[in-house]
C-alpha cells in the first residue's frame, strides 16, 4: 500500500528514547518542554512558543488567550474559512463567539479575498482564523493588509503547513499567534502535540498560565510577581491560586524529548515534501482543473489536492490499487452536522465544488518518484 502518511519517529528515535527512559527522568512537563519550545521558536523565527497536547488545543488556547487578555470579548465575531478542520470552527462555537464562514478560492484553497473583504465590510469581525490548507500558501500580503485596514486580529492555523513560505518568511509568522500540530503523520511527530507561537509577550505569559489550570507556575518571575502583587497572594497560597480560567492542555517531557530530535529532521522533510509537490504539479500540468502552480513559493505540502468531476471513479481506482486517498480535508464546514444543528446549512460556491469533487493523495518524505508516477497515472486514466 502507498500510505497517505508515514511516521517520522524512526527506530533510532525509539532507541534514543529507550536509553533516556533508562535514566528515570521526569516524564511530565518540565525542563525538556522549555528546551523544545525554545528550539521550535528559533526554527520558526518567533520570540515565544508554548507546547501543548495538540494542534486543536492550540487553536482553543489562541482564542481564549485573546479573551483573557481583553483583546476581544465572548461576543466576538470570528471569520473561519469554509474549508478548514473541525477544531478551527468548534472552539469558536464552544466559547460562545459568532462564527462567520468565508468561502475559499480554488487556487490555494484558503480564503477568497473578495468574499473576505465583503465579510469585513458588512460584519466588522474581530478575528480571522486563517487556515493554510495542506501546506498551500495563501496571499499573505493581501490578507495581512485587509486585516490591518479593517482592524481584524489575524491568527494562523499552520498545522498542515509547517515550513511553507511566503516571500522570505515562514507561514505562522504573519499573525498575532499561530498554531501547529505535531500529531502522528504530520510534518514532524511527538505522537500527540502542538504549539502556539507568538511575538507578543503578554499573550505568551497568558498562554502558559491557561495551558496549566490558570495558575502562575509556568510564567516568568516578573509576570508572577505582577500577578501576586495585583491579587495580594502569599507565596504559600499561590500554590493553588488561579488567575485565569484555564485548562489542562499540557504535553509531557517524554513527547518533548521526541520533538527535540524531530526538529533536526524538519528542514529535509520540508524539502522532500516540496520536491514531491513540484513533481505532482509537472505530471498533472494538463489535468483540469489543477489547484495551482507555485513557481516562486516554497510549498511544504502535507498532501496533494485534486479536484475532478469524476472524483468517485478516480477514488475507486486509487483504492483498488492500494493507494490511500481522503476527502479534501473536511469539505465544507457549513454542511457539517455540528454546524447545521446550531446555525442551519450554509453553502458557499467555491467550497461546494471542493466538497463535491475534491480529494487528496499521499505526499510524505518516504514517497518515491515511482510512487508519484503511479498515483498520477491512475488519476489521469480515462479507461
Amino acid at each position: 500500500m502507498i500510505k497517505l502518511i508515514n511516521d517520522t519517529i524512526d527506530r533510532e528515535d525509539i532507541n534514543q528514547l529507550i536509553d533516556w527512559l533508562k535514566t528515570y527522568p521526569r516524564l511530565t512537563k518540565g525542563g525538556l518542554t522549555l528546551q523544545l519550545e525554545e528550539k521550535w521558536s528559533n526554527w520558526l523565527g518567533v520570540d515565544y512558543s508554548v507546547f501543548c497536547n495538540s494542534g486543536s488545543s492550540a487553536n482553543l488556547l489562541m482564542l481564549w488567550a485573546l479573551i483573557e487578555a481583553k483583546r476581544i470579548t465572548r461576543e466576538a465575531k470570528v471569520v473561519v474559512p469554509s474549508a478548514a478542520w473541525a477544531t478551527d470552527l468548534a472552539p469558536v462555537i464552544q466559547l460562545g463567539m459568532t462564527p462567520l464562514l468565508c468561502d475559499i478560492n480554488l487556487s490555494d484553497l484558503s480564503v477568497d479575498i473578495a468574499h473576505l473583504e465583503q465579510i469585513f465590510k458588512e460584519s466588522s469581525p474581530d478575528v480571522l482564523l486563517l487556515v493554510s490548507v495542506l501546506g498551500l500558501v495563501p496571499d499573505m500580503e493581501k490578507i495581512f493588509n485587509l486585516c490591518k485596514k479593517y482592524n481584524v486580529i489575524l491568527l494562523e492555523d499552520t498545522c498542515e503547513s509547517m515550513g511553507s513560505e511566503y516571500g522570505d518568511k515562514k507561514l505562522g509568522t504573519f499573525g498575532l499567534m499561530s498554531s501547529f500540530s505535531t500529531y502522528f503523520g504530520h510534518h514532524i511527530s511527538t505522537i500527540e502535540g502542538g504549539f502556539v507561537s507568538t511575538n507578543d509577550e503578554e499573550l505568551y505569559e497568558i498562554l502558559k498560565a491557561i495551558r496549566s489550570h490558570g495558575w502562575d507556575r509556568d510564567v516568568s518571575d516578573e509576570y508572577r510577581e505582577k500577578l501576586r502583587n495585583k491579587w495580594n497572594t502569599a507565596d504559600f497560597d499561590a500554590l493553588y491560586t488561579f488567575y485565569y480560567s484555564g485548562f489542562n492542555l499540557r504535553s509531557t517531557d517524554l513527547q518533548a524529548f521526541i520533538g527535540l530530535g524531530q526538529i533536526d529532521k524538519l528542514d529535509s522533510i520540508c524539502e522532500k515534501r516540496n520536491k514531491n509537490f513540484e513533481l505532482y504539479n509537472r505530471l498533472l500540468s494538463n489535468f483540469e482543473p489543477q489547484i495551482a502552480n507555485y513557481e516562486e513559493k516554497f510549498i511544504s505540502n502535507f498532501a496533494y489536492p485534486v479536484i475532478a468531476k469524476n472524483r468517485n471513479e478516480i477514488v475507486k481506482r486509487l483504492q483498488k490499487a492500494n493507494i490511500e486517498v481522503r476527502p479534501l480535508i473536511c469539505g465544507s464546514m457549513g454542511t457539517q452536522p455540528f454546524y447545521i444543528k446550531q446555525y442551519g446549512k450554509k453553502e458557499l460556491p467555491n467550497v461546494s465544488i471542493v466538497d463535491k469533487y475534491g480529494f487528496y493523495v499521499p505526499n510524505h518524505p518516504e514517497l518515491s518518484e515511482g510512487d508519484i508516477i503511479k498515483i498520477v497515472e491512475i488519476i489521469k486514466d480515462e479507461n
